[in-house]
């Protein structure tokens, strides 16, 4: 966990740029420009784990972005939590239908109880709130429930393949007791995470989802009568994703 002198440090210290290194400044303009990139776009892993929904990315995972990415989530460089709320809030407004006026929950993917002690910090979370400041400030209706939680512990996904990884997740997510009704309030749930590498993880958090808004759409009609409470829609926004998963959109 990061001590109180280590934040001191980074607002009277020069800094680096977590990018690229270039000294004096936390996140220098080329590194801030692959940050936004050119523009989000739709992002498909190959093989697609079933149940995935329709996912939006900022930009490729490489490079600069990689490395801000982790400087974010592993060093605890907090500032940058607003460059890629931003670059996140792009994915999700791209995902958005357009002359939507419907509110907006983003729904962050949990970090494991075990990394969030290790981190000092949880990076999704954080991320996604920063992501909703910049979409209001556009107009967007949005909140953020946190309402994602592990039920089961589950093994590091580095060095597993996507087989692995979905063994690893499946079933591992549910919602927090109650927290189902707060669906119902909303038009549009999205899913938001750092980075999308083989999808797993977002499957099953849509699995989640889907599992307590069903009850709750069902509960809705009856309460409202039927064809009164629509359909709640889940899809999912990512900062980064495999350069492999833009190219096979572009196809």
């Amino acid at each position: 966990m990061r001590g109180w002198w280590q934040d001191l440090s980074d607002l009277v210290l020069p800094a680096q740029c977590a990018g690229c290194g270039r000294s004096r400044t936390p996140l220098c303009v080329r590194c801030a420009r692959a940050v936004r990139g050119a523009g989000p776009g739709r992002v498909t892993p190959t093989p697609r784990p079933p149940g995935l929904p329709v996912v939006h990315a900022a930009v490729p995972y490489e490079g600069s972005v990689r490395a801000v990415l982790l400087a974010h989530k592993e060093r605890g460089a907090l500032g940058l939590a607003r460059p890629l709320g931003e670059a996140l809030a792009g994915a999700v407004r791209a995902g958005l239908p357009v002359g939507g006026t419907g509110a907006v929950a983003l729904v962050p993917v949990p970090s494991a109880p075990r990394a969030v002690r290790a981190r000092g910090h949880d990076p999704t979370r954080r991320l996604a709130y920063a992501a909703a400041a910049g979409l209001r400030r556009e107009g967007v209706a949005v909140r953020v429930l946190a309402v994602l939680r592990q039920r089961r512990a589950v093994a590091d996904q580095s060095g597993l393949d996507a087989r692995q990884r979905r063994a690893n997740v499946s079933g591992a997510l549910d919602v927090v007791g109650g927290a189902g009704g707060l669906f119902t309030e909303v038009g549009r749930i999205v899913l938001v995470d750092d980075l999308m590498t083989t999808g797993a993880s977002l499957a099953e958090a849509a699995r989640a989802i889907h599992a307590v808004t069903r009850s709750a759409t069902a509960a809705g009609e009856r309460a409202a009568g039927p064809g009164m409470a629509g359909p709640i829609t889940v899809g999912a926004a990512v900062v980064s994703a495999s350069p492999d998963s833009f190219e096979i959109n572009r196809n």
